[in-house]
């Protein structure tokens, strides 16, 4: 077990814990890092591009609990080397993903820091909320789009080499209005941060179940982080509605899997850097 599981097994007990976000009535709070060194490097993205990126991996979690996002609070440690221009490129990356989702960004704190890094806390609501844990025997496994080309992305960026500048790593495209549509016939969903592997094992420790896989799966597109797709499970009889909400929104699924019993973990090791 590595320390972040294990810090987090430290408030097993409580009830809130477990899922992209914390329920509560008809409100999802969900809080996301977004640090310089872990998360991104300066050399890698302006900072409009990163004060946009740690906005919308918060927002994919609340949309993957069928919740809609309102509200946003920033904590901001600023390093002091920076310029009032700095500044006005920073706040129009949180400016711009607000707007586009609908989100006030009501308050929040700032400090004075080595580095940048970056905490945001979303409010959603929701009157239906979707777990992690309800997932059920010989439900179907999907995740949608193509993984595997922000590990790519990423490891360019480590040997110096330029990515698209629309790559996933640095704009991540999430699909509300699918999500959405989808959500009243799906059992579980989360989004892929840490990769599929890592996801699924987590679905798995929650549903308690396993999964019987329809093929292999490489390890380049299993293990790519980052990616932020949905990964869901849904009963066969609803495949045929999901598939033309697919093709409506021009989401592609890839089914790969079914639940069954037992559990599921991976043995590949965690990508971030």
């Amino acid at each position: 077990m590595n320390k972040e599981d294990y810090f987090i097994k430290q408030f097993s007990n409580n009830k809130f814990i477990g899922d992209d976000g914390a329920v509560i009535g008809k409100f999802v709070y969900s809080m996301d890092a977004f640090f310089e060194n872990v998360h991104f490097k300066k050399e890698w993205m302006s900072l409009k591009q990163i004060a946009y990126k740690s906005m919308i991996v918060n927002i994919s979690d609340a949309i993957v609990m069928n919740a809609i996002p309102k509200y946003a609070l920033l904590s901001v440690a600023i390093p002091k080397s920076y310029s009032n221009e700095d500044l006005i490129e920073l706040s129009k990356g949180f400016k711009k993903a607000a707007k586009k989702f609908g989100i006030q960004i009501i308050g929040g704190d700032t400090i004075s820091n080595e580095k940048l890094d970056i905490s945001i806390t979303i409010i959603s609501e929701t009157s239906n909320p979707i777990y992690r844990k309800g997932v059920k025997k010989n439900d179907l496994l999907c995740y949608t789009g193509t993984l595997g080309l922000c590990k790519k992305d990423l490891k360019k960026l480590f040997e110096n080499k330029e990515i698209s500048k629309n790559s996933k790593f640095i704009k991540p495209k999430l699909n509300p209005e699918f999500f959405y549509e989808i959500a009243p016939f799906i059992s579980a969903s989360l989004d892929i941060s840490d990769g599929l592997f890592f996801e699924l094992e987590r679905l798995s420790k929650a549903s308690k179940v396993g999964f019987e896989f329809f093929h292999e799966i490489d390890d380049s597109i299993g293990t790519s982080g980052e990616e932020y797709e949905v990964l869901f499970t849904f009963d066969k009889k609803y495949k045929e509605k999901i598939e033309k909400i697919a093709l409506k929104h021009k989401i592609k699924l890839n089914i790969f899997a079914k639940a069954i019993k037992g559990k599921y973990k991976t043995q590949c090791q965690n990508h971030h850097f």
